[in-house]
């Protein structure tokens, strides 16, 4: 029973604290400056290791599928294949748990180190809503930085397999992006741009929660920012399950 409560009061404090953070964001003045600076150190900073993800998982992903469609004498339809699985599932998904890998815990790590520190009683006893001016700001930067790192690693893993078809398996290019372009709908893009969306309010929330919730010096610290990434990727998976099922339910595929 005990073990019940403690989990019904984490999600209370949690939708609690998402309350006050949204309500942050409509509150005047913005700060501007703390959003535009997360924005740069969340979003630019995560490109290189999204690229790399992306362009990866186009790649192996045309090698291992271009064996099977060939028993059949589909190959060219690798490039919807790709295009289809980057742009609705794994773009949106290997994205999200980068960003959370790298993100989700230095959210938490900071915010749970100035907590210890004292700085957070600081801003509270200058008048200063640590709420508004530190976890606001990063959970609007990272849901719409991570939709552009997605679109980015969409892009980058669409040409990976461009690569590998035409390279390794000798398979005609234009032919691979043609088929690529045709097999998208504007559901397929609405899911893909969705997600990252959810999962960015994902990683931002829970990193600022176990952040908020440090207790016990830096050794705190390092369970905050354990506990940020596990719950932040798990939710990640658990979501994208929920939003594709609930796309196909609307749009049928």
């Amino acid at each position: 029973m005990n073990f019940l409560k403690k989990h019904v009061a984490v999600v209370q404090d949690y939708s609690i604290l998402c309350g006050r953070m949204l309500r942050g964001l409509l509150q005047r003045p913005h700060c501007t400056d703390e959003i535009v600076f997360q924005a740069d150190a969340i979003g630019v900073g995560s490109v290189p290791i999204v690229m790399l993800t992306g362009f990866f998982t186009g790649a192996i992903l045309t090698l291992q599928t271009s064996t099977t469609l060939a028993e059949f004498g589909a190959t060219t339809t690798t490039g919807q294949l790709v295009s289809i699985s980057m742009v609705t599932q794994l773009g949106p998904v290997l994205s999200g748990l980068m960003v959370s890998g790298r993100n989700s815990a230095g959210i938490a790590s900071e915010i749970g180190s100035m907590l210890v520190t004292d700085q957070i009683d600081a801003m509270r006893a200058l008048g200063a809503d640590p709420v508004r001016r530190l976890l606001a700001p990063r959970l609007l930067a990272t849901s719409i930085m991570l939709i552009f790192l997605t679109i980015i690693a969409d892009a980058i893993g669409i040409l990976g397999g461009a690569v590998i078809a035409s390279a390794l398996l000798g398979q005609n290019g234009s032919k691979y992006f043609h088929s690529a372009y045709e097999a998208l709908h504007y559901s397929d893009l609405f899911e893909g741009l969705v997600k990252p969306f959810f999962f960015g309010f994902i990683i931002s929330s829970s990193g600022c929660y176990y952040g908020m919730a440090t207790r016990g010096g830096t050794q705190g610290v390092g369970r905050s920012t354990t506990h940020a990434v596990v719950t932040a990727s798990t939710l990640i998976i658990v979501t994208n399950f929920l939003i594709s099922r609930l796309t196909i339910g609307i749009f049928g595929r």
